[in-house]
């Protein structure tokens, strides 16, 4: 959290409020530098963050766009064009405001770790609680092999094929289908929410092996997996705790999650299990799923 659907809001709200402004200067926090003299790299990667701050310094925010869960924001100075690669982790939030007094929830507050001034006289807030998030200063994306091995987009027209083919690989054949299709080099952007409720809403149980489950079946959770991600996307994504888009607001998609977080079946009534899959906790109806 968050998947494909909050981090689409997140740009959407980027888009119009920063595109085409200049970063006149970025200040990150204390835990960062910290973290960097402890030896360790708390959300600035692979760059000291003095020289992070100061190559952020003039530099023009062309484009925003999304990658699977990444935010890209394309940036240049003068003749030099460069990618800022942005993962919100579990608890990321962009806010743009005149001052921090601006973020409605103190935890927000009380958690900022990167603000970019902007010539416009704004500020680009990100805020981080658990700073499990990630920022990249690159000249090119394959300075982060990672961001090269990503799945096609769910939406393109190719991706359901490709996410056939892995399936029949050995090293995905005999995974559980919940882990492979929470897997980014499998399919883009679906992560332990709308895997849930994808394997929910075609009755196959989250640990069934992939290899057991029919080209025709995979097909069709295929294409359950882009319809609730679509319908996700058009409903501000889910909020279950610390997701809000740059304004600090909540989706509306948990209101419609099925399985996800429920301890009945909205269909038979039984009480729901759950158990740990690819390190995360898998719920599901041991009636409707098998």
């Amino acid at each position: 959290m968050p998947e494909l659907p909050e981090v689409e809001g997140v740009v959407r709200e980027l888009v119009p409020t920063v595109e085409g402004k200049t970063i006149e200067r970025v200040k990150l926090s204390d835990t960062i530098f910290t973290s960097w003299g402890a030896g360790k790299q708390c959300i600035v990667k692979n760059m000291d963050p003095h020289l992070f701050e100061e190559v952020m310094q003039g530099m023009k925010i062309n484009t925003i766009t999304r990658r699977s869960k990444y935010i890209y924001f394309h940036i240049e100075k003068g003749e030099e064009r460069y990618l800022f690669v942005n993962h919100l982790g579990m608890t990321g939030a962009w806010f743009v405001v005149k001052s921090l007094a601006e973020i409605g929830e103190e935890k927000f507050r009380k958690h900022v770790h990167a603000i970019f001034y902007l010539t416009t006289g704004e500020l680009l807030v990100y805020s981080d609680i658990r700073r499990f998030g990630e920022m990249r200063f690159m000249t090119k994306i394959e300075e982060h092999p990672p961001l090269l091995q990503m799945a096609p987009e769910p939406f393109e027209d190719d991706a359901c094929d490709y996410f056939l083919n892995k399936c029949e690989l050995p090293k995905y054949q005999n995974k559980s289908i919940k882990e492979v299709i929470m897997d980014g080099q499998v399919i883009s952007g679906c992560g332990n929410i709308y895997a849930t409720e994808s394997l929910f809403k075609m009755g196959i149980h989250p640990a069934r092996k992939t290899n057991r489950i029919s080209r025709k079946r995979k097909i069709e959770l295929f294409e359950v997996i882009r319809a609730i991600l679509l319908e996700s996307i058009e409903r501000g994504g889910s909020t279950i705790s610390d997701y809000r888009n740059i304004n600090g607001e909540a989706g509306s998609m948990q209101h419609r999650l099925k399985m996800y977080g429920k301890k009945n079946c909205p269909t038979c009534g039984t009480l729901t299990k759950s158990l740990v899959i690819g390190g995360r906790t898998s719920v599901f109806c041991p009636k409707c799923q098998h």
